[in-house]
């Protein structure tokens, strides 16, 4: 795992703070579609991506789930990283996207490692950053952009994270991220195909305009 940990993250982390990871933390491989986080739980650990991507998503009081964001190799979670240090039940749900490979960090040491290495003193102020800075890009999306828009968006999201032009989705999953309905989504993207920004194909969507 440690030669997996420096490829990922050799040029945040010196080679002392790799080796702790290596020794403490937990590697795990889980597949496509796994439930890595549900609302309602208690986290005990971080994961740190080594390969893969994980959606972040939000659920509304009827049940239907809203996509926040995307987490993929070298990131984590900011949520997650406050439900940790604050001790407190998970606001958010983590599915895998794709087979996704990570380790997972236990609380204690995340706090131990604030005060110990200033690199991921750093890390941790920088995902912050990150992930805040997509949060309000999600608040956005929904406040200002048509839902075509935001259709097109997501589709384009998601390739990114895949690194595979062509996604393998259906128009019901689509519906569920995006809090609407299949009809809506199936409209939509018979539009999207019209104007060349994507292909539709027998159970895939290719996006044309990256």
């Amino acid at each position: 795992m440690l030669e997996d940990l420096k490829a990922s993250y050799g040029y945040l982390f010196e080679d002392e703070l790799l080796k702790e990871i290596n020794d403490v933390c937990i590697y795990k491989e889980v597949p496509e579609g796994y439930k890595l986080i549900e609302i309602g739980d208690y986290i005990r650990s971080m994961p740190l991506l080594i390969s893969g991507a994980i959606k972040i998503l939000r659920e509304d009081t009827n049940g239907d789930e809203l996509v926040l964001y995307f987490i993929e190799r070298g990131d984590t979670c900011a949520m997650t990283l406050s439900c940790c240090l604050g001790q407190s039940k998970s606001e958010i749900r983590a599915i895998a996207e794709t087979d996704t490979k990570l380790i997972m960090i236990p609380i204690q040491k995340m706090e131990e490692w604030l005060g110990k290495y200033k690199s991921w003193q750093k890390f941790i102020l920088q995902s912050y950053h990150d992930r805040m800075t997509e949060l309000l890009q999600a608040i956005d999306t929904i406040a200002f952009l048509k839902l075509d828009e935001r259709l097109f968006k997501y589709l384009k999201d998601k390739a990114m994270v895949n690194h595979n032009e062509v996604i393998h989705v259906t128009h019901q999953e689509i519906a569920q991220d995006l809090h609407t309905s299949r009809v809506v989504v199936s409209r939509l993207l018979k539009k999207l195909a019209l104007d060349g920004k994507i292909a539709l194909q027998r159970n895939n969507i290719k996006v044309i305009d990256l």
